[in-house]
């Protein structure tokens, strides 16, 4: 019964009660679409540029999916847990190993999209 209503509840929701667009900044929409060659920022919620099923198709993309997948993985185990877990249960729990784990991810993700995005998309 739960999932009948969730199912019912999901399909009101993205028919009758949701604008499919999501507002940004027109000056980080003429960033995204200049430097980035996304033109529907703003227009569409999931921009077809970035989640088409014709960019499966590219092999550097399979393979950076794949990847990134099996980093996600391993990290989450070598962890101990994923990042929601560390960041929501974790520290409300006042656990001193969340923190860390949750000052690392947080240092990863700087470190990747300053220095290694724009190596591996040439951006």
């Amino acid at each position: 019964m739960v999932v009948l209503g969730a199912v019912i509840g999901g399909f009101l929701a993205s028919h009758y009660m949701s604008n499919i667009t999501v507002e940004i900044n027109p000056k980080v929409a003429r960033q995204l679409s200049q430097d980035y060659g996304i033109d529907s920022a703003g227009k569409a919620y999931m921009p077809p540029e970035l989640f088409a099923a014709e960019n499966l198709g590219d092999p550097f993309v399979l393979g950076i999916l794949l990847l990134g997948g099996l980093l996600v993985g391993f990290g989450a185990r070598y962890a101990g847990g994923c990042t929601s877990g560390h960041a929501i249960s974790g520290l409300s729990n006042l656990q001193l190993p969340s923190l860390i784990a949750v000052i690392g991810f947080f240092i990863g993700g700087l470190v990747m999209i300053h220095l290694l995005f724009p190596l591996i998309f040439k951006v």
